[in-house]
């Protein structure tokens, strides 16, 4: 089971710590960092470390754990700030992240950081390992589940639907694909780059049940997880977010997907993310 199964009014509170340490997390990067992806998807990720997980820092070769798997990989700061507060390593590291030699790289590493469950960061590929993942547990007669969080525009990977047709073609119904659809990708919408709406119609298509969710309401999040039903399909979630989300002047930008806060930046950042 999860060891913090936090109420929804501490996951939010817990949410907004996950965001302090994002502006702090990626302002002291010599390397830079995705600031409005790490943002969208904190509400995701601190309902399912703090909450939904059968994992814990304690347990991290439990063969009986949950696994969660990063897919959008270049997220990995947002990961990382929350895996650090969930105590899978110590908080100190992360003003280490992206220097030289640091357990933190730009992407995530099995190797290098406790925690991390699978190597991402080439799109596409977390999705179909997650299918592999799931199938092999279901081989097993294992009770674990399989967690996968995805971006939007990362979907227009073709890897991804020939997955979906496995994951559906073999009943993995132990498999949880978020989609943290935030609508932005690189440098403008995903509709004008690459357009993969109508999402939902695409994955029912693909023979998988979706639930959809405002990726950025807590309560819903928590709710939408938690009452997923058990019909014998996979199951995604197409989580509606705002790319930035938590501070006014990086919400909804397209040029913060590759950028960091400087200078009185940090500081507005912080003011409109402290506890209220």
């Amino acid at each position: 089971m999860n060891p913090f199964k936090l109420p929804v009014d501490e996951l939010q509170r817990k949410a907004r710590a996950v965001r302090r340490r994002i502006i702090q997390l990626n302002a002291g990067s010599p390397a830079g960092g995705h600031t409005g992806a790490d943002l969208s998807q904190a509400d995701i990720l601190t309902a399912l470390y703090f909450r939904i997980l059968n994992c814990a820092p304690d347990r991290v070769e439990d063969p009986q754990r949950d696994i969660y798997i990063q897919s959008k990989g270049h997220a990995v700061g947002g990961y990382y700030c929350v895996l650090a507060e969930a105590g899978y390593f110590p908080v100190d590291w992360l003003p280490t992240y992206q220097h030289s030699d640091s357990h933190l790289p730009g992407h995530p590493v099995r190797q290098k950081t406790p925690g991390v469950e699978l190597n991402t960061g080439a799109l596409g590929h977390g999705l179909p390992v997650a299918v592999g993942l799931a199938l092999a547990a279901k081989k097993d007669g294992s009770k674990r589940r399989i967690f996968v969080v995805t971006g939007d525009g990362e979907l227009a990977e073709g890897s991804n639907w020939e997955a979906a047709l496995v994951a559906a073609h073999y009943g993995l119904d132990n498999l949880i694909i978020i989609n943290d659809k935030n609508k932005l990708q690189l440098a403008g919408a995903t509709r004008d780059i690459m357009n993969t709406d109508p999402l939902p119609e695409k994955w029912r298509a693909f023979g998988l049940e979706v639930t959809e969710c405002n990726g950025n309401d807590m309560a819903e999040v928590v709710n939408t997880i938690e009452s997923l039903p058990q019909n014998g399909k996979p199951q995604v979630i197409v989580a509606h977010t705002e790319k930035g989300y938590g501070v006014s002047f990086i919400q909804s930008k397209a040029e913060w997907h590759h950028r960091v806060p400087k200078g009185e930046e940090i500081e507005l950042a912080l003011e409109e993310l402290k506890d209220e």
